[in-house]
C-alpha cells in the first residue's frame, strides 16, 4: 500500500496521527493545509509532507513521486483536480459527515436537524460530483431533542475517526464493497443557503416543531446562531433543550 493522505482539522489530523502510528509504512505522502504538528510529523518520520497552496503546486510536487494506491481525504477543505485524482491508482476516498446520499455538501448537522433526515458518517469514494461517489461504509449517528446542530458536528467527529480506523484494513485490502448512492432519494446543500434559512420571520408561522428545529439546528457555540429582525434591531437566539428527569 502506498497511500496519499490530505487532512485538515481535528478529524483530519487524529486520522493522520493514527496512521502514522499504526501504518507509517503505508504512508507515501502527507498534504495539509498548514505548516502544524502533523505536516511536521510526518517530516519528522520521513514521509514526504508537503503544505497546500493551490491543486497545481501539490500536482506538480507529487508528480515526481512514484504513483500512489488510494487517496484519503480526510476532512479535506476543498474539491480535488482531476490531475490530483489521477496521482492514485484505486482513486480517492473521503470522510463525510453525513448518512449519503442525506446532506450531500455543507452544514450537514444543520440540515440534519432541519430536514429530520438519517445522521451518521461515511466513506465514499470521490468523483467529479460533489459527496455523490459510491459509498464504501457507514455508521449512523441516532439523535434526539437534547441535541443541536454543535452536539452532532462533535459526535460525527468522533464516529469519523472510529469508522475510519475499523475500516481501514478492508480499505488497503479493496475488499470493501462499492455501493452506488441514489441521489434522488437525498439532500445536497451550498454552503451560502444556511444564512436565508437561519432567518426567523415574526409573522410567518411556524409549527412549534419546525421552530425548535430551526433554533437548535443553529445553535453553535462560536458561530451565528438563528436571527431576527423587529423595529429596525437585529437579534440571535438559541435554544438549550434538557429531558426532564421525572
Amino acid at each position: 500500500m502506498r497511500l496519499l493522505l490530505m487532512c485538515d482539522a481535528h478529524v483530519g489530523n487524529s486520522i493522520a496521527e493514527w496512521l502514522m502510528e499504526c501504518h507509517t509504512q503505508d504512508l507515501g505522502a502527507v498534504v495539509t493545509i498548514a505548516n502544524g504538528k502533523v505536516h511536521q510529523a510526518a517530516r519528522n518520520k520521513g514521509i514526504p509532507s508537503f503544505v497546500f497552496r493551490s491543486q497545481a503546486q501539490i500536482a506538480a510536487e507529487l508528480a515526481a513521486s512514484p504513483r500512489f494506491d488510494l487517496g484519503i481525504l480526510a476532512w479535506w477543505p476543498k474539491l480535488i483536480s482531476p490531475e490530483l485524482m489521477a496521482l492514485a491508482e484505486r482513486g480517492f476516498i473521503n470522510t463525510h459527515p453525513s448518512m449519503l446520499p442525506y446532506n450531500r455538501g455543507k452544514h450537514y448537522s444543520f440540515w440534519a436537524l432541519i430536514e429530520q433526515a438519517p445522521f451518521g458518517v461515511s466513506l465514499h469514494y470521490v468523483d467529479q460530483g460533489i459527496d455523490s461517489g459510491d459509498v464504501v461504509v457507514q455508521q449512523t449517528i441516532p439523535y434526539d431533542w437534547e441535541d443541536t446542530g454543535e452536539t452532532l458536528h462533535v459526535k460525527a467527529g468522533q464516529a469519523m475517526v472510529e469508522l475510519f480506523k475499523s475500516a481501514y484494513p478492508s480499505l488497503r485490502n479493496g475488499t470493501l464493497q462499492r455501493v452506488p448512492q441514489d441521489l434522488n432519494k437525498g439532500s445536497f446543500h451550498y454552503a451560502n443557503e444556511i444564512d436565508a434559512a437561519s432567518r426567523i420571520e415574526l409573522d410567518r408561522t411556524y409549527t412549534a416543531r419546525e421552530l425548535l428545529n430551526l433554533l437548535r439546528a443553529r445553535t453553535f457555540a462560536g458561530y451565528p446562531a438563528c436571527r431576527f429582525e423587529d423595529c429596525g434591531e437585529t437579534y440571535e437566539i438559541s435554544v438549550n433543550i434538557k429531558r426532564k428527569s421525572t
